[in-house]
């Protein structure tokens, strides 16, 4: 239910208080689109309302089969026990539910107290989440219900097992013997199923199976820092943010950085970008998932700022600029004492060759070479491996307002 933490404190079912089930993918095979610990919430349609429908937050699959799914929590919130089904592709009828692409998700259906919601409502990020599943049939009481939140990373085993306790019995055993194995998952920072076996004539006895415990933990967002407060970086900064990015604005001349359109950004700074880059680095403030995206085009900042992030270890280094540019700007970072490894990793000109043209179009087309850069077998024909035209005219019909003008020739930031 993490990724649902964002949206639930203004979801009408948790502030009205109602019950709900959470209805949670615990096993996922073959292909399939959503990971286990993804999580969607069904509350029963209810009186004095206008419509009669169930009321759904999240997706477990992109819809091939959410009806089903909301259909098997109705049931478990209205029985007031959990249950597991199972959905995945069947050949004999085209049209159960199922999922087309060939694969198959286990999805854990329980009632959830308007207490656990509300609780989870109130702390918007925590570093995890860990839940109780309760065996098919069992009933779903409201401290079987609660989940442990950990608004931050326990100190050892025993502070972890001491949170942990609620899910078990009165022996801490149980919660040490889970702490020991939940720890791993949390310094993972990613979400899994771990199962505890319980003492013998405690709750969930051996002869009823281990004890599942879903563990949801995750990364702080990823860092993007952004050079240059012109139009490039008004369009970059909350297309970034939609992505999860934590996006960062830099720029020397406060008059272009503080400008109301670059609100979005999570941080401003007015400075220098090497000086910046090279504080940020010394604090322990990046690692290898912060990306740079250098669209000042001003070879007096670009130059010491490239020096500077190619010699730290960051997911992604991209420039904006001409090929004429980009080869001046190689020829000084060969000088600076930089190799072809270096240089390999530097995306000049920036982006995938999408055929962008306005400030949004270039924004899609850096973060669409930002996804690609995450996966060695992503496609996609980045700018720095081509030739001749960058971003220029387009020969299609354009949906852009009137007065935008087109340019008629590689602009010169290019």
């Amino acid at each position: 239910m993490i990724e649902l933490l964002s949206t639930l404190p203004s979801w009408q079912p948790v502030a009205r208080g109602e019950r709900c089930a959470v209805a949670t993918v615990v096993s996922a095979t073959g292909s399939v689109p959503r990971p286990v610990g993804t999580s969607m919430l069904v509350a029963a349609p209810g009186p004095g309302r206008s419509s009669g429908a169930p009321r759904v937050l999240g997706s477990l699959s992109g819809g091939c089969v959410e009806s089903a799914v909301v259909a098997a929590a109705l049931d478990a919130l209205g029985e007031g026990i959990a249950r597991i089904e199972r959905f995945g592709y069947t050949a004999d009828d085209a049209f159960a539910a199922g999922l087309t692409c060939g694969g198959e998700l286990e999805v854990h259906l329980q009632p959830i107290s308007a207490e656990a919601l509300a609780a989870l409502a109130a702390c918007s990020r925590p570093v995890a989440v860990v839940r109780r599943l309760r065996a098919p049939g069992e009933r779903a009481d409201d401290a079987a219900t609660r989940p442990v939140i950990l608004a931050a990373a326990p100190a050892g085993l025993a502070e972890l097992a001491v949170a942990l306790a609620p899910l078990f019995s009165a022996d801490s055993a149980e919660a040490l013997r889970a702490a020991g194995l939940v720890a791993p998952v949390l310094a993972q920072e990613v979400s899994a199923v771990v199962p505890v076996e319980p003492d013998g004539g405690c709750s969930g006895a051996p002869e009823t199976g281990p004890i599942r415990l879903l563990v949801e933990s995750r990364l702080p967002a990823p860092r993007l820092i952004v050079v240059g407060a012109n139009d490039f970086g008004a369009a970059l900064v909350p297309a970034a943010k939609l992505l999860g990015y934590r996006v960062t604005l830099v720029d020397a001349r406060p008059a272009f950085a503080q400008q109301e359109r670059f609100s979005a950004a999570d941080e401003i700074a007015v400075a220098w970008p090497h000086a910046y880059l090279a504080a940020e680095a010394a604090a322990g403030r990046l690692d290898d998932r912060t990306a740079v995206c250098v669209l000042s085009h001003d070879p007096k900042f670009d130059l010491p700022l490239l020096d500077a992030a190619l010699r730290l270890q960051l997911a992604y280094v991209g420039a904006m600029g001409s090929r004429r540019s980009h080869e001046q700007r190689i020829a000084s970072l060969l000088e600076a004492g930089h190799g072809p490894l270096d240089l390999a990793r530097l995306h000049s000109p920036i982006g995938l060759d999408l055929g962008a043209v306005t400030p949004a179009e270039v924004a899609v087309s850096i973060l669409a070479e930002l996804v690609a850069s995450r996966d060695p077998a992503a496609s996609g024909a980045s700018l720095r491996n081509g030739t001749g035209r960058i971003h220029g005219v387009r020969s299609s019909p354009r949906l852009d307002p009137p007065n935008v003008a087109l340019w008629e020739s590689e602009p010169s930031w290019t």
